[in-house]
């Protein structure tokens, strides 16, 4: 299999109302003052999660986690250090990478504007993008990853590895990457969105599949995505995100990262504790690239439950199903993840990984849970966080969730 070195450790595939058209702030309300309906017993609801976290995640935890229970914080915690040459404790403002959980912005900031009648979801991607060689495509494909579409990550790799199958001194299978091709970058620098873009149009790669046909997770999707609200908005995505939901939501320590922030990049960290440098596609956003934190990504949890970024018709259609159910009852909707298993409650989630972030956004809608867990040291048992939800609803399931 040919494949992108960073992306073997750092990859995370790494995998209908009108609006009113009244301006995107006014219906937003302070989720931090919505009451809590229900008096919780935190210290029942904090001393089993605490038990099972310590299990689940080994001692090397480097993170943020916050349980909640109906919007009521019942456990949080931070382990670790923001950067290892300094010791800077993670402590409740530290900003980590949400990698492919940047999709939930992305998507919801789409599904807004279609409200507001400024997006066609039916619409081909030419509509907005009139370079885009794949005249086929639609909005909601991008949405639902079902566009077929090849994957950035790849197409503009430079480097391609075979994966190599030798055997060590004492007889066990390694696996080790060969070099079978290199050509010069695309462009030097740090690649953007509009790169994506610019290189889809000069060199057409191939697709994964004919459009509406199958469900191929790709990043490439959410990346035009992110050009398609800075076409129709006249605003560069970073900044109109940050108007429209972190600003009106007090989300106060959430951005996304892009060129204009490179100089103050902080890394992650692989299991050796050696840190990701900035690389060629760190700066591409929509798939990628928001920083937030648990409290704030709380903030966001709290906005879609209560219907006060999007309307709650719109908020079904983005967790409705778009595909085929999978054999483990898997499905995607608009932005979201989903497991739809018979006679329980649908889970919505995302996952993401991002070189050493590790990320968590897994909720309960019925009974009311949310588990955020942020990581920013490699730790793969991040993802066993979802087991938490049997603190509440009393089945144990070690399903693993993709990542």
């Amino acid at each position: 299999m040919i494949v992108r070195m960073p992306l073997l450790l750092a990859m995370f595939l790494l995998f209908s109302a009108c609006g009113t058209g009244q301006d995107p702030k006014s219906n937003i309300v302070d989720t931090a003052r919505m009451p809590v309906s229900v008096t919780l017993n935190k210290d029942k609801y904090g001393a089993q999660i605490k038990e099972r976290y310590e299990k689940l995640l080994n001692k090397n935890f480097s993170g943020e986690i916050l349980v909640a229970k109906n919007g009521e914080i019942v456990f949080e915690d931070y382990q670790g250090f923001v950067d290892l040459v300094n010791k800077t404790p993670i402590d409740k403002q530290t900003s980590l990478h949400l990698a492919s959980i940047s999709k939930t912005f992305t998507a919801m900031a789409t599904l807004k504007l279609w409200e507001e009648q400024k997006i066609d979801l039916k619409a081909t991607v030419t509509k907005y993008l009139p370079k885009f060689p794949y005249t086929q495509v639609t909005v909601e494909q991008l949405l639902c990853h079902r566009s077929g579409l090849p994957d950035y990550a790849y197409f503009l790799e430079t480097v391609k590895y075979v994966d190599v199958k030798t055997k060590n001194k004492k007889g066990k299978i390694e696996h080790k990457l060969q070099v079978v091709s290199k050509v010069a970058p695309f462009k030097e620098g740090n690649y953007t969105n509009q790169d994506v873009l610019d290189f889809m149009v000069q060199k057409r790669p191939a697709p994964q599949a004919q459009p509406n046909k199958v469900f191929k997770y790709c990043n490439t999707n959410y990346v035009l995505l992110a050009l398609i609200i800075e076409q129709v908005t006249g605003k560069d995505f970073p900044t109109y995100i940050d108007e429209t939901i972190f600003k009106p939501l007090k989300m106060e320590h959430s951005f996304i990262f892009s060129n204009k922030l490179k100089d103050r990049y902080v890394p992650s960290y692989n299991e050796k504790n050696q840190p990701f440098k900035l690389d060629k596609f760190d700066c591409i956003y929509g798939d990628k690239n928001v920083y937030s934190t648990v409290q704030d990504m709380l903030l966001w949890d709290k906005a879609l439950r209560s219907a006060s970024y999007v309307k709650q018709s719109t908020m079904d259609l983005a967790y409705a199903p778009k595909s085929p159910l999978t054999k483990d009852f898997r499905n995607y909707g608009f932005g979201w993840r989903m497991v739809l298993k018979p006679n329980e409650e649908k889970l919505i989630f995302h996952n993401g990984w991002w070189h050493g972030n590790n990320a968590v956004f897994a909720r309960l809608l019925k009974d009311s849970v949310t588990i955020i867990i942020l990581g920013n040291k490699y730790n793969k048992k991040i993802y066993n966080g979802k087991q938490l939800v049997a603190v509440f609803t009393g089945k144990e399931d070690s399903t693993l969730l993709e990542q």
